[in-house]
């Protein structure tokens, strides 16, 4: 049962839930033969930010938002999913999720036997126009065996991973995790090598060198990514740039926008009119609505 959250969840483990955050069971994976069902789609409004807590499924799945953000923990990594964006979830990783108030989730379940795609592992898929729309017509309950078969063997052709795959690597370090701990809970912290060095009783060539080796980033390039991925919830939440600006510490908009574009290859003005002008992917794809 749903259940709304008292209290503050930080760590490696999860990341910051924002109070009134409720935490929600699974989405429910069909039982059964789904004969000759390839791909099950569905859909829902949470209405509040929403937290699913890690789970995993015996089925390949896609999720994808819109009008807000979705950003996932598998493993060592945190995946932030913008609009125009899907994270493909293979059977059987064990994933949580984190959903922006208000949101649309979407979700396909595909069968393993019966999916002739494979991707590595947990992977961004590129949700274009013509990809959701026919998602949605495999909605439909009154869709005939031989117009599904061939609209799922499209899903299949253009089901293509982006070209960036937008991950924070965590360090999973205990030299360092102390750091990423703080900047999960403040990423606006701008402490430098030297003030952390000290703190934690190192040197700042010790923790530029964890960081290198657990993430492949420098310290700062690791933060800047990290502010990126809170920015992106923030901007889907309906916050504009100058406050996220504010918000995450950086002195002036234009630096924010620059970091922002430098990580996302995008600018957050963008991306926020993304997020609150969403367009039905029926009529992008120019298809008739009814």
């Amino acid at each position: 049962m749903d259940s709304p959250l008292t209290d503050d969840d930080l760590g490696l483990a999860a990341w910051r839930r924002e109070p009134g955050t409720v935490i929600r069971r699974a989405v429910s994976v069909p039982a059964g033969d789904l004969a000759p069902l390839a791909i099950v789609t569905g859909s829902q409004v949470t209405g509040a930010a929403s937290d699913w807590l890690p789970h995993s499924h015996p089925m390949h799945e896609l999720v994808w938002v819109r009008g807000g953000t979705l950003t996932s923990r598998i493993g060592s990594r945190i995946f932030t999913v913008p609009p125009g964006y899907g994270l493909w979830l293979p059977a059987g990783v064990v994933h949580g999720g984190r959903l922006t108030a208000g949101a649309e989730l979407h979700d396909a379940f595909f069968d393993v036997a019966r999916t002739p795609v494979e991707f590595a592992g947990p992977t961004l898929i590129t949700m274009t126009a013509l990809l959701e729309s026919l998602l949605v017509r495999l909605a439909r309950a009154d869709l005939e065996a031989g117009a599904r078969g061939r609209t799922e063997a499209v899903v299949f052709d253009v089901l293509d991973p982006a070209e960036r795959q937008f991950a924070l690597e965590l360090p999973g370090d205990p030299r360092i995790d102390p750091i990423a701990e703080a900047l999960l809970a403040d990423p606006a912290d701008d402490r430098g090598l030297l003030e952390w060095a000290r703190l934690l009783g190192t040197s700042d060539r010790t923790i530029t060198r964890a960081f290198r080796e657990a993430t492949g980033l420098s310290f700062g390039q690791w933060r800047q990514v990290l502010r990126v991925h809170a920015a992106v919830a923030l901007l889907s939440g309906g916050a504009d740039v100058r406050s996220v600006s504010e918000r995450l510490g950086y002195a002036q908009p234009s630096t924010f926008i620059a970091a922002f574009r430098r990580v996302l290859k995008v600018t957050p003005g963008v991306l926020a009119l993304d997020v609150r002008n969403p367009v039905s992917p029926v009529q992008s794809a120019g298809l008739p609505t009814t």
